[in-house]
């Protein structure tokens, strides 16, 4: 599995995408509507795209679930995304039609770099395509790209890419079979 480069930031250097107004209303507006049990797709949706955020037709969005930043944010079609979801964006999050997150998974998109005194923040982005499915409590890191129908089972951590129509599992996450659609 091959990973993705992480982009490093020094302290100070990272910049989120929105000035500090934007970025405080926001995070009312998450911890409002997002994070609790507010049970309305529709104008979650709608408030996402007011947001910047990039949604296609058919999306499912749960209760409580936390987006960091909607403007880094891009959702294709009939895609859902369960209860308790973390979308931890610090970098461009791309989830492919036909995809699911299900309860509690984590998208990350920033570290820190454990190799300098000064603990730099890395990001980097991370893309769904088409088809994947992220298990309940598992983990995408920074600079994963899961590949076409790729899933990650139930409490998987994966620091790399999943190769399509394939499915993996554990702690780092190994291929475990191939995918077959009927």
């Amino acid at each position: 599995m091959q990973q993705t480069d992480l982009t490093t930031y020094s302290k100070g250097g990272f910049h989120p995408g929105a000035g500090f107004v934007k970025r405080m209303l926001w995070f009312c507006v998450n911890a409002c509507f997002f994070t609790t049990y507010f049970p309305f797709s529709g104008l979650k949706i709608w408030i996402l795209r007011i947001f910047g955020a990039r949604v296609g037709e058919g999306l499912v969005l749960k209760p409580a679930v936390n987006i960091k930043y909607p403007w880094k944010l891009t959702i294709g079609n009939h895609v859902w995304i369960g209860e308790k979801v973390w979308i931890d964006n610090l970098a461009q999050v791309t989830i492919g039609d036909h995809s699911c997150l299900s309860q509690g998974a984590y998208i990350l998109c920033g570290n820190h770099n454990f190799r300098k005194s000064s603990f730099d923040l890395m990001t980097a982005p991370v893309t769904l395509e088409a088809g994947v499915w992220i298990c309940a409590r598992a983990v995408v890191c920074p600079g994963v790209i899961c590949h076409s129908h790729a899933v990650l089972t139930t409490g998987s951590v994966t620091g790399g890419n999943l190769e399509a129509y394939s499915i993996y599992q554990g702690n780092p996450a190994r291929r475990v079979k191939e995918r077959k659609l009927e």
